[in-house]
């Protein structure tokens, strides 16, 4: 673990030792720390991506997002020389891709679907301060815009010991969006972990017939790199 990591950890919970969860592939680090939760991204990768979504950025959306729908609660974030953090408090439930979920794909998928809709349908688009540039969302009707997750991919819905929907998580590119924006990254994620010939299944639980053409259009748009929001009032 980054010296860097465990200096922080002991700081924000003393006499917790750090067990390291996840390590995405640019180098932030997510460990648990007893009932909290502590993600991590250095300074230079900050510095690097300066578009990509930092701790700090998903610790405003949370706060918008409030009550209104299950995400994590934030305990502590900030920045200094060594980069930014997040600290939240631990969620009771396991990600969707736990090898349990995957040994029950039909009711793990279907969770999946119904969890993004609820999410879909909670959130008010009006008032939302972020918002994928206008020239992206010009041929989106009404409405199909809600705010997005971002990545919802299946890692990033946790369900409780009985396989219900508990929260989602990772919401730092949460905004303004096409919901076949969402939908596109959950149907792909489908395959990658629960194995071929669910999508059916997942669009009758979210409830909607969707678009192949705008699928395929967001799905090429958020792997090559575009699921990186922007503010409501940036430049395109």
């Amino acid at each position: 673990m980054p010296p860097a990591v465990a200096d922080l950890a002991t700081r924000l919970r003393p006499g917790v030792d750090p067990e390291p969860l996840w390590r995405n592939q640019l180098g932030g680090l997510t460990v648990a720390l007893g009932d909290a939760v502590l993600k991590h991204v250095p300074a230079q990768i900050v510095r690097d991506h300066p578009r990509e979504p930092t701790p700090l950025d998903e610790a405003e959306r949370i706060a918008w997002v409030g009550d209104r729908h299950p995400v994590p609660r934030v305990l502590d974030a900030g920045a200094d020389d060594d980069g930014q953090w997040l600290l939240t408090a631990r969620i009771d439930a396991t990600t969707a891709v736990a090898e349990r979920w995957r040994a029950e794909p039909r009711a793990t998928v279907r969770a999946l679907g119904a969890a993004l809709r609820r999410l879909h349908d909670a959130l008010p688009v009006d008032g939302c301060p972020w918002r994928l540039p206008d020239a992206l969302l010009a041929d989106t009707p009404a409405h199909d815009l809600v705010v997005s997750h971002g990545d919802a991919c299946a890692p990033n819905t946790v369900l409780d010991d009985a396989g219900r929907f508990a929260a989602h998580v990772d919401l730092g590119a949460l905004a303004v969006a096409d919901r076949h924006l969402d939908l596109a990254v959950g149907l792909q994620s489908l395959e990658w972990n629960y194995g071929p010939g669910w999508e059916a299944e997942y669009l009758a639980s979210y409830g909607l017939d969707a678009d192949p053409a705008r699928l395929a259009r967001w799905w090429a748009w958020w792997n090559s790199g575009g699921s990186e929001s922007r503010s409501a009032d940036s430049e395109p």
